[in-house]
């Protein structure tokens, strides 16, 4: 078998794909754009909700984007945070791009705001709650034959179905973008779903091996079994290429040991460079830690206004 298809198999089984049957519970108008609490299914018996947030200024069809939320332990705050409601604006980069005049969906990860047991639970059982529950659902469903990766990677793609469903979205100008966890997400979208034609991740990776160096801990969605066999995150970044993709990342970083950083930038400078595309390819490594800045931020969405406007 060759690269993919061996990543293929790590990842294991993939949900059963059902009609989306999406549907718009709630609209509020914001001046500049508008926000729509929207639901559909991403597999038999598992239907959620996202934030859809529309640019007034809509002429023809818009480009889009999905945003994926970060991690940072705060199991309460999912989609809301790209959507531009939580207190830290550095993470509304969803309201951003959408004040640029991009239609843009904002989804929970499984096990995070919407997608949680109800409190009630919660409080009765702590298993889960929390970091409890994300260690429940990743031994779930690598005893299924899957992983918390597979789960988080197919709900995505059914995000992307979602929005090529809209008449007003130009399905050729579809683009995703995460910090953290989701610039992790952003990268395993990006290489999983050629639909995405741009993406950025900021602080979602560094090397996993020099992860597991240090001995830091991440998110279960990380690990995927027997991953390492084929090589490491340099691998996917470099699988997916000549596709437009701009990685920034903090060299004061902790949880992402910038050798490995550097490593996975070096690589994909040469694979972008040998497909004769070294243009599509750009790596930020601004002095700071786990953020994502404002200036920092200016150069992503420029950079995705060059491929997708």
């Amino acid at each position: 078998m060759g690269y993919r298809e061996n990543i293929i198999e790590c990842l294991g089984q993939f949900p059963e794909k059902i009609a989306l049957n999406p549907m718009v519970s709630e609209e509020t108008d914001y001046g500049t754009h508008v926000v729509q609490l929207v639901h559909y299914n991403v597999e038999k018996d598992d239907r959620i909700a996202a934030y859809l947030l529309i640019p007034k200024n809509i002429k023809d069809k818009a480009p889009a984007m999905i945003a994926s939320h970060q991690h940072a332990g705060e199991y309460y705050l999912g989609k809301s945070e790209p959507a531009g409601f939580s207190e830290n604006a550095m993470y509304h980069y969803g309201l951003d791009l959408c004040l640029r005049g991009y239609v843009v969906l904002c989804p929970d990860h499984l096990g995070f705001e919407n997608r949680r047991p109800p409190e009630y639970k919660r409080v009765e059982n702590k298993n889960l709650d929390g970091g409890n529950y994300e260690r429940l659902l990743f031994c779930k469903y690598i005893l299924e034959g899957s992983s918390l990766q597979t789960k988080y990677l197919s709900d995505l793609t059914r995000g992307i179905d979602f929005l090529q469903s809209l008449k007003f979205i130009d399905s050729e100008r579809i683009g995703a973008i995460g910090h953290s966890l989701g610039g992790q997400e952003t990268l395993w979208l990006t290489w999983y779903d050629a639909r995405i034609k741009a993406a950025v991740s900021s602080c979602g990776f560094s090397q996993i091996r020099s992860i597991l160096r240090e001995g830091i801990n991440h998110n279960f969605a990380m690990f995927s079994s027997g991953f390492l066999k084929y090589g490491d995150i340099s691998n996917i970044l470099c699988d997916l290429a000549p596709r437009p993709f701009l990685m920034t990342n903090g060299s004061k970083d902790a949880i992402f040991p910038v050798d490995g950083v550097k490593e996975i930038a070096e690589a994909a400078r040469t694979a972008y460079a040998e497909m004769g595309m070294p243009e599509h390819y750009e790596s930020i490594l601004f002095d700071g830690g786990h953020a994502f800045p404002i200036e920092v931020k200016e150069q992503a969405y420029n950079w995705l206004d060059r491929f997708l406007k």
